[in-house]
């Protein structure tokens, strides 16, 4: 089993497959390494493929208190991959939580991301949702040290931006339901109160995100409700950003649509690496809609 050691001391469990340019993938809260199979299986054909449990998730390691978990670090563990790895630059692809934390990682360390792919990110991110979202992450962790993850798994899993994968995929689903009831109690727990409860809202991100270079793809489902205004702020704001909205798609776009997000994603990093993603033309934010002053 391989372990990527951070600097706090935590190990971080995580795999590889095939060889070439690194894209690490970094999962969402009900994930783990095990939803990027798809990603893993067609990406490791052309590129060296890596997922990573976060911290909190068993094989990683499970710090007990809420303290060691928190959304600076989780864009720092992404950076503790990376160098164990042996590599200076790597494409990043997050979902969710794991979206969070690869914008955070672009605003944290700019210049280790070769590129930016940041999907189903901005729940609770509107201010007008904040205390909303921060009070759910407590009903969250308590639920799930009250009732423990097989219950929890029963009640989070039919959430109204997943539902659209079971009626997709059942099969699918219900995989995905049993990997979210193997979780670590604790983890989840100590992820929602540290990671999830205490990020900043996007919109007090607004001149960091402004200051990313690396080239980005903000990509949800249009059914992701939570995260439909959010994508449109990043892709105002982040001067390298596209925006993809895939359709009657809810929110774990990866596995309830893995073909055709692996091909918007595939022919984003193929932009990337031959260098011909744009930096958006300054001329394209004016005010004005003709142009004519």
């Amino acid at each position: 089993m391989a372990y990527a050691t951070t600097d706090d001391g935590a190990r971080l469990y995580y795999e590889e497959t095939g060889s070439g340019q690194l894209v690490i993938f970094v999962h969402e809260f009900a994930g783990d390494l095990r939803s990027w199979e798809p990603q893993l299986r067609h990406f490791g054909k052309r590129y060296r493929a890596v997922a990573f449990n976060a911290r909190g998730y068993p094989p990683s390691d499970v710090p007990e208190k809420s303290s060691s978990y928190s959304q600076a670090r989780a864009a720092d563990d992404i950076k503790s991959v990376l160098d164990h790895l042996g590599e200076k630059q790597a494409h990043i692809v997050g979902l969710s939580m794991g979206g969070f934390a690869t914008l955070h990682f672009g605003i944290r360390h700019g210049a280790s991301a070769r590129s930016l792919c940041v999907g189903g990110c901005g729940y609770g991110a509107e201010p007008d949702q904040r205390a909303r979202f921060r009070d759910e992450a407590d009903t969250v962790a308590a639920t799930i040290t009250s009732l423990g993850m097989p219950a929890f798994s029963d009640k989070y899993a039919y959430g109204p931006t997943r539902v659209q994968f079971e009626n997709k995929d059942p099969r699918g689903f219900a995989e995905f339901k049993q990997y979210l009831s193997e979780h670590s109690a604790a983890g989840s727990a100590n992820t929602q109160l540290g990671v999830q409860k205490e990020r900043p809202s996007l919109y007090d991100l607004v001149e960091d995100m402004k200051k990313i270079t690396a080239p980005t793809l903000v990509i949800t489902g249009d059914e992701d409700w939570p995260c439909l205004l959010p994508g449109v702020l990043m892709k105002r704001t982040i001067p390298s950003a596209a925006l993809v909205v895939m359709p009657n798609a809810g929110h774990t776009i990866n596995i309830e649509e893995p073909d055709e997000y692996n091909r918007l994603v595939g022919e984003f990093l193929a932009q990337v690496d031959s260098g011909r993603w744009p930096m958006r033309d300054p001329r394209a934010m004016t005010a004005s809609i003709t142009g004519i002053k």
